[in-house]
């Protein structure tokens, strides 16, 4: 068996399933722990949260003056 370097990421529920949906596309969720802890590929971690960014700020209301 060979050894994955991994990131225990914490999140709440809506966001972990953005990330579920995001997996659908690019395989990088080693595990999915409970509702709040999913493990991913390390080496994935920077990409995946850059793109989580994006998504959250899509679903972000604001105000317009």
């Amino acid at each position: 068996m060979r050894a994955i370097k991994c990131v225990l990421l914490t999140c709440d529920p809506a966001v972990k399933e953005i990330l579920i949906a995001m997996n659908e596309r690019e395989n990088f969720i080693i595990e999915d722990l409970d509702d709040y802890h999913l493990v991913i590929k390390a080496d994935e971690e920077y990409r995946i949260r850059r793109e989580l960014e994006v998504e959250l700020e899509k679903n972000t209301y604001s105000l317009e003056s």
